[in-house]
């Protein structure tokens, strides 16, 4: 299985050869650098840990720096559950890893959007702006029979939006710059500029 890590940059278009405009998202993605080999002897599963980023060293705590090794200071550490192979701590790999059109799942967490009323967070409808209405163009409604005396679990009400890890599925790789580590992804990905995003192949 491949897998790096990236940050999102921004989104952009990429013309195909017969003329069509095709979304892509930029990411630059890695290097990273294994950082830890999970095994199931030891740790009760097989996992590849991974360092991605930069950090200021004094904002590293004496147990990271310990753990790194002095293999660098990183600001992301990740696990991907993948069976290590040949792998082993130290080990450095980039965006060529990856080539055009291999097809990836993309991990991130989308944009906090803050406390959203039912219109924006769930697609209501709202009520009738005429009809003896007078203030109800974006309200719930009725929220259910008074017979129970509460409100159900699950109820769609308004509340908390976003913020959310979110995994889109087949994905394309269209374009590789091996030089500047930027891979274009078709399509949206979830998260702001400089979201750190998991891409897996």
């Amino acid at each position: 299985m491949k897998f790096i890590l990236g940050t999102k940059e921004e989104m952009s278009q990429i013309f195909t050869e017969d003329g069509n405009a095709l979304p892509v998202t930029l990411l630059s993605a890695g290097p990273v650098v294994v950082t830890q080999i999970k095994t199931d002897e030891k740790d009760g599963y097989e996992a590849v840990q991974v360092g991605y980023g930069i950090k200021n060293p004094r904002n590293i705590n004496k147990a990271q720096k310990g753990h790194f090794k002095g293999l660098g200071n990183f600001r992301y550490v990740k696990e991907f559950r993948t069976a290590p192979g040949e792998m082993k701590v130290g080990d450095s790999f980039d965006v060529s890893s990856f080539e055009p059109g291999d097809v990836v799942e993309v991990s991130g967490v989308s944009k906090g959007k803050g406390f959203q009323g039912v219109v924006k967070r769930h697609g209501f409808h709202g009520g009738p702006r005429t009809h003896g209405q007078k203030h109800s163009e974006r309200e719930p409604g009725s929220i259910g029979a008074t017979g129970p005396q509460r409100v159900f679990k699950g109820t769609r009400m308004g509340g908390r939006m976003g913020a959310d890890r979110v995994t889109v599925k087949r994905l394309k790789v269209v374009a590789i710059d091996k030089e500047n580590n930027v891979m274009a992804v078709s399509g949206a990905i979830p998260g702001r500029r400089g979201t750190v995003i998991e891409i897996t192949g």
